[in-house]
């Protein structure tokens, strides 16, 4: 393990409770601190005192930090972050800091997109069918007031065909009464101060942020400056969906202070406070969610978790996640933020916020890095938790992601010119990504499916064409682009996402047409009609299937109600396509824990005892159409293929082979995955990993079944420190476990998670 730190001589811990005087009744009230839960280690310390508790931690190499909280009126506050280097003096990078949170919430209504598959498997929409998808919708815009269909082509109203219950599912318009948005609210008379492994965790109940009741964190993590700020809150209310800002007032506003951000082009900004006062925040626009406050002598960066404070959207425009505010004269406040709704330019029934259901824990989390040093030293801090915004290069693997909604032929056709730089791949290659599979849309009819042909659709040979031009011309020896589908109203249920390993020309057959055909342009034509055509056509071709976004969207229902179809245990059927937000809970610790990873344990179950192989999830993007300057990074993970060299345009089947091979890992890009094996023979089996990481690790998992239940063996991690490594060995249950996958997720629900892998031979047919 290559994480570290450094004992300091800091102040040793003293007695079991303190006194806070209290002012605001003329009469000073006790505040009682439990420290019951800290024991003291190398390099983390506390101190209880008159004025309150103070906590002291080693940081980065050569850097010692001191926290010092209190309660006055009730609020807690930090009555001094301070850093130092060795034995010199303490700097204080901000006293008496205000810790602000702020929400706005909705109801939470299931969308037509999810309807329209369940009424055309003639599934009788019931409260508890709506109850089963309603938490997952990917269009819905709870904070939105406009009339159904002015904020969108996808309405969030349910069709009256659908028979929903009226009083528990309202359709649209949204009543003003459902939102309501609110600041925090604080009545804090106790708090408790705790050590988990290399972390320090501070806590406060008595917060009430709108219908959330709970209580407020600061976290330190000994081998690094990093600090948590997160308020932990539940609600009883139903179908409650939210967004939260936060941040830190209070910041003296005086000589050397100032505020700064990047711009979306990467150029430093400052702001110096000289200008008037700021009745509301400040909208930032800032590259990489990082706003820095400095003091003389020190900057503190604050910014949100990279990708969990992000639901799903179709597109990365950045919207402004951080913020500042000049108060007075002398003081200023900054943090992170969400819209109340998309960019103008777009659809607003796609704002989703998140989920919370009743009675979780909700993790409202801004994090804060303070250093000795100027802004730039701050931002770059900040900015090393997720490698600068880039996948990091690991050898032997390509970085690759999945459904990029370019639309890369149409829009090469309408052009006139497959030369056409397309600013979607400049912003791709940027992020360190050697592969972009992106999809052109084929629209067909599906058997019993709602809606008309689509005729004035493009003749879907010539998209194909185009786009394979197209992925020619703009793939380099370094990256590689792939003309892959999305085909919508598909006869195998659901959404389904082709990759080819080669050109592959087909439309949807018209009465009296071949299945197949030689044209004098494009060879072989296929006329697919049917599910049995599809698979004849992926059979023949070496076409890979995939299923995006399950149990969602246009996929809701499936792959369910398909588990036992001979296309999808065909070895063609890869698996599917998994982003986090459609559904995203603020109570979740593993992105998209609710949908995506039972999913894939329920699928491995289904298909562990038959004759084929596993099924395997592959990264997908969703968004479509980026620019330079929109926020990709955090809107998407990634998938790392096993493969030591890229191969050409010309032939990518290497690609498709390595994903068929279950030859690769899924990421945030935090947390990567080295090595993987499982090593030992019959009841003395071992899963072994080695991983790496940026954030401090919250645990690794390994997840098993037996055909119809899943087992885990959870390890918390809370000693390993911010940018480490590790070697895990797991043993395999040594009974029942006939596949297993391994995961590690990070204090900021970042993660990486293996393909599943059978712990014995593949049954014989």
């Amino acid at each position: 393990m290559s994480s570290s730190f450094k004992p300091a001589s800091l102040v040793a811990a003293l007695g079991l409770v303190f006194q806070v005087g209290m002012v605001g009744s003329g009469q000073a009230q006790p505040l009682t601190c439990d420290l019951a839960g800290f024991s003291p280690a190398d390099g983390l310390t506390v101190a209880q005192g008159t004025d309150g508790v103070t906590i002291g931690w080693v940081g980065e190499p050569g850097q010692e930090g001191r926290l010092r909280l209190t309660v006055e009126n009730g609020q807690p506050l930090i009555s001094d972050l301070s850093m130092r280097r060795g034995s010199a003096d303490w700097v204080s990078l901000g006293s008496r800091l205000k810790p602000e949170f702020s929400i706005a919430s909705g109801l939470r209504r299931m969308s037509n997109q999810q309807l329209q598959p369940l009424v055309e498997m003639k599934v009788p929409i019931t409260q508890a069918v709506v109850d089963t998808y309603r938490w997952d919708p990917f269009w819905d815009a709870p904070l939105d007031l406009a009339p159904p269909g002015a904020g969108g082509s996808m309405s969030a109203n349910p069709p009256p065909s659908a028979g929903l219950p009226g009083t528990d599912q309202p359709g649209l318009p949204r009543n003003k009464a459902e939102i309501q948005h609110a600041s925090i609210a604080y009545n804090v008379a106790s708090c408790s101060v705790r050590r988990d492994g290399a972390r320090i965790i501070a806590s406060f109940p008595g917060v009430k942020l709108g219908v959330f009741s709970g209580r407020l964190e600061f976290t330190v993590f000994r081998g690094t400056n990093l600090v948590r700020q997160e308020v932990i809150a539940q609600t009883k209310e139903p179908w409650v969906a939210y967004k939260y800002e936060a941040g830190l007032s209070g910041f003296r506003a005086g000589q050397g202070a100032s505020v700064n951000w990047r711009d979306t082009g990467g150029q430093a900004q400052t702001y110096r406070l000289g200008g008037g006062l700021n009745a509301q925040a400040v909208p930032l626009i800032a590259a990489n969610r990082i706003v820095v406050a400095t003091q003389a002598g020190g900057a503190l960066a604050a910014f949100p978790a990279p990708h969990k404070f992000f639901w799903a959207r179709e597109v990365a425009i950045n919207m402004g996640y951080n913020w500042y505010r000049k108060d007075s004269d002398d003081s200023f406040a900054i943090g992170i933020r969400q819209n109340d709704h998309e960019a103008a330019s777009e659809g607003q029934a796609n704002w989703a916020l998140y989920s919370a259901r009743p009675g979780t824990d909700q993790l409202m989390t801004m994090f804060l890095y303070p250093t000795l040093g100027e802004a730039n030293a701050a931002a770059d801090a900040a900015l090393s938790f997720t490698h600068g915004d880039r996948y990091k290069p690991l050898p032997g693997y390509q970085v690759m992601n999945h459904h990029y909604h370019m639309d890369l032929g149409q829009r090469l056709m309408k052009a006139g010119n497959v030369d056409e730089k397309v600013p979607d791949l400049v912003a791709l290659k940027s992020l360190g990504l050697n592969i972009v599979s992106q999809i052109d849309s084929v629209f067909v009819t599906a058997p019993g499916a709602a809606g008309a042909s689509r005729t004035s659709r493009p003749d879907p040979l010539l998209v194909a064409e185009a786009s394979r031009k197209g992925a020619l011309t703009h793939s380099d020896s370094d990256f590689l682009v792939m003309a892959n589908q999305e085909v919508y109203g598909s006869p195998l249920g659901g959404h389904t996402d082709l990759l080819f390993s080669h050109p592959v020309y087909w439309d949807q057959r018209k009465e009296g047409q071949p299945f197949k055909e030689s044209h004098p342009k494009y060879g072989s034509i296929y006329h697919v009609g049917n599910a049995a055509d599809f698979l004849q056509m992926a059979q023949q071709e070496n076409i890979l299937i995939s299923m995006p976004h399950p149990r969602t969207k246009g996929s809701t229902g499936y792959p369910d109600a398909i588990k036992d179809e001979g296309f999808f245990n065909d070895p063609h059927y890869l698996g599917f396509g998994m982003r986090w937000g459609m559904g995203l809970d603020g109570s979740e610790r593993r992105l998209c824990e609710y949908r995506c990873w039972p999913l894939l344990d329920d699928i491995s179950n289904w298909t562990v005892n038959k004759p084929i192989p596993l099924k395997y999830i592959n990264s997908i993007s969703e968004v479509r159409y980026m620019a330079p300057g929109d926020d990709v990074y955090a809107s998407q993970p990634v998938s790392y293929l096993r493969l030591d060299k890229l191969p050409p345009a010309s032939d990518p089947s290497p690609v498709l082979d390595a994903m068929a091979r279950g030859d690769s890992f899924w990421t945030t890009g935090e947390v990567l995955i080295r090595n993987l094996a499982l090593g030992g023979t019959g009841t003395k089996r071992t899963l072994t990993a080695e991983i790496e990481w940026t954030y401090p690790l919250e645990f690794v998992e390994m997840v098993w079944g037996d055909g119809k239940t899943t087992g885990r063996t959870l390890i918390p991690t809370p000693d390993l420190s911010a940018f480490g490594s590790h070697v895990f060995e797991i043993p395999v249950p040594a009974k029942g476990a006939k596949w297993v996958r391994f995961a590690a997720w990070d204090i900021a629900s970042n993660g990486a998670v293996s393909q599943p892998m059978r712990t014995g031979p593949m049954p014989r047919k």
